[in-house]
C-alpha cells in the first residue's frame, strides 16, 4: 500500500489529525508505527465502544499500523468505576477483549497490554512524575473531561493522579499515534506539548468521531466532551446506546425510541448510525416500506440517504426500522458467541451482574 492511500485509511479514522503534514513524515520514516487506545473496563459494551471501535482500529491496521490497546484497569479504578472494585473492573477488561474478538476486529496487529502489569515498574511511574512536575494542578484539572468529567465537578485525589498517567501511557506504550475520541484531545495535545521538553517526543494525534448517544438531544450534544458523558450515561440509562449483546426486540425499541426529528440530518443519532457504523459494513442500505408509501428504496451511499431523509423522502420511523435491521444483522454474530459459548456466556452473566456506576 503506497504512502498516500495509507494516509487516506487514517484520515476516515481522524475527524481531527494534529497534524497531518506529522503523520505524513511518520509514515514515510517508520514502517510500522504504533498506535494506542486506552479503555475503562466499566460494564457492559455499547456499540461505539464494540463495532465502531472494531471499524477503526481496521483501518489503522490495514494501514500497517500495530494498535496497542491499553486496558486502563486502574484508571477505571482511580475513577470510581464499578464501586472502586479492582477484581470486577478486571473482568469487564476481560468482557470487552471478548467482544472485540467476536465482532470484526482483525487480531493480527492488535496487542493488548494491561496497566496493573505496568504498576510495578518504577519506570512507569518515572514517567507519571515527569508529567505530574511539568504540569499545572489547573492544567491537569482542565483535563478531567477525559474522564467523562465536567471541569466543574468535584474530583476525588484518585482522579487528578488520572491525566498525568494518561499521558505518561503515551511514552510509556511508545505510541507514535494517540487514536482516541475527540474527548481525549486535551491531554494529547499536553502529551505534544511536553514531551519533547522531557526527553520524549511530539506523539501524532488521531481522534475518533464520538458517536452521539440514541436520546441525546442536539442542543446537549454539540460537543466531544458531552458526547463522551452522554455515552457513558448509556450505562445508568441503556436506552440511550445499543448493547453488543441486546436482543433483536431491545434494538427495535431502543431505535423506535431514538431522537430522529423529521428533515433533521444535524446531530441526529439515527444517521450517524448510518454513517459511522452502517455504511462501514454495508455496501448498500435498503428501506423497506409498502407500495402505498413509496415502496422499497435502496442507497449506495450516506450522501444519499442523508439527501433523501432531508427532502422529507424518508419517514423517520422508515430510517429507524430499517436502522433497527441492519444493526441487529451486526449484533447477532456477537449475541450468539455468548449464547453458545460456554466460557463467555459465564463472563457475561458475571458482568451483568455488577452494578454499574460512573
Amino acid at each position: 500500500m503506497d504512502l498516500n492511500e495509507r494516509i487516506r485509511l487514517i484520515k476516515e479514522v481522524g475527524e481531527e489529525i494534529i497534524t497531518e503534514q506529522e503523520l505524513k513524515e511518520l509514515l514515510s520514516k517508520k514502517k510500522k508505527p504504533i498506535a494506542y487506545d486506552g479503555f475503562e473496563p466499566s460494564g457492559r459494551v455499547h456499540i461505539a465502544q464494540g463495532i465502531l471501535r472494531a471499524i477503526n482500529v481496521n483501518k489503522l491496521t490495514k494501514a500497517g499500523v500495530h494498535f496497542k490497546f491499553w486496558v486502563a484497569d486502574w484508571f477505571a479504578w482511580a475513577n470510581n468505576k464499578m464501586g472502586g472494585d479492582l477484581e470486577k473492573i478486571q473482568t469487564v477488561g476481560k468482557y470487552l477483549i471478548e467482544v472485540w474478538k467476536v465482532c470484526g476486529m482483525d487480531m493480527e496487529n492488535v496487542e493488548f497490554v494491561w496497566a496493573n502489569d505496568a504498576m510495578g515498574d518504577v519506570n512507569y511511574w518515572k514517567k507519571v512524575m515527569q508529567v505530574a512536575r511539568n504540569s499545572t494542578v489547573k492544567r491537569i484539572i482542565r483535563c478531567g473531561q477525559i474522564m467523562g468529567r465536567k471541569e466543574d465537578e468535584v474530583l476525588q485525589a484518585s482522579q487528578i493522579f488520572y491525566p498525568c498517567m494518561q499521558c505518561a501511557d503515551i511514552f510509556y506504550l511508545k505510541a507514535d499515534i494517540t487514536q482516541l475520541g475527540m474527548d481525549q484531545r486535551k491531554v494529547n495535545v499536553l502529551a505534544r506539548e511536553i514531551g519533547p521538553s522531557l526527553g520524549f517526543w511530539k506523539p501524532v494525534v488521531v481522534s475518533h468521531h464520538m458517536l452521539m448517544g440514541l436520546l441525546s438531544p442536539a442542543t446537549e450534544a454539540t460537543d466531544a466532551a458531552q458526547r463522551a458523558i452522554d455515552m457513558k450515561m448509556s450505562k445508568s440509562n441503556p436506552d440511550s446506546a445499543i448493547f453488543m449483546t441486546d436482543t433483536e426486540e431491545e434494538i427495535k425499541r431502543k431505535l423506535r425510541k431514538a431522537y430522529c426529528p423529521e428533515k433533521q440530518v444535524h446531530e441526529n443519532p439515527v444517521l450517524e448510525y448510518c454513517k459511522y457504523i452502517l455504511f462501514e459494513k454495508f455496501k448498500e442500505l435498503k428501506v423497506e416500506r409498502a407500495a402505498k408509501f413509496g415502496g422499497d428504496i435502496s442507497f449506495a451511499s450516506y450522501k444519499e440517504l442523508e439527501k433523501a431523509f432531508a427532502k422529507g423522502e424518508i419517514h423517520p420511523l422508515d430510517l429507524k426500522n430499517m436502522t433497527a435491521n441492519y444493526v441487529n444483522q451486526l449484533i447477532d454474530p456477537v449475541r450468539k458467541h455468548f449464547e453458545t459459548n460456554k466460557k463467555a456466556r459465564e463472563l457475561k452473566e458475571l458482568v451483568d451482574s455488577f452494578e454499574v456506576t460512573r
